[in-house]
């Protein structure tokens, strides 16, 4: 039997919104630590503070604490404001990182047809302004320092 859907060829996923990506102000909602025995990480849920058109909005990323990664890990912390006192004894106490605010570029990648998130680069907010207002040229757009 065939059942005729009004507006059905709308909801293809190809009319879906693209994902974030970019720069953007954040705030730190979540974070969570789940180990894992090759690779344990932190997934911290951030949402978006500026630019105005995407406050709101929310992404998910992995801050892994291997020692081949804690260079990004420690990168994050330091930019976003962490408690120094508890850095310099090597403590990271979940709720103290909600509510900290940085700038942290992200993009995506396809990987075996899923999209996955990375958090490319972190600065601190006292840097937004600055960035906000500079041109973003192409070559500036694809590299992975601020």
């Amino acid at each position: 039997m065939k059942r005729h859907i009004p507006g059905l060829n709308l909801a293809a996923p190809s009319c879906a919104p693209s994902p974030l990506e970019g720069v953007f102000l954040a705030r730190v909602e979540r974070a969570f630590y789940r180990w894992h025995p090759r690779k344990p990480f932190f997934l911290v849920r951030f949402s978006v503070v500026e630019p105005k058109p995407n406050a709101g909005q929310s992404f998910s990323g992995r801050l892994y604490t291997t020692q081949r990664a804690l260079w990004k890990f420690h990168w994050f912390l330091r930019d976003f404001g962490y408690d120094q006192d508890l850095l310099g004894r090597d403590e990271v106490d979940e709720k103290a990182l909600v509510g900290l605010v940085g700038i942290v570029r992200i993009s995506h990648v396809q990987v075996n047809g899923h999209s996955l998130l990375n958090l490319d680069g972190f600065a601190p907010a006292a840097d937004w302004e600055e960035l906000a207002s500079a041109p973003v040229r192409e070559s500036e757009a694809m590299s992975h320092d601020f």
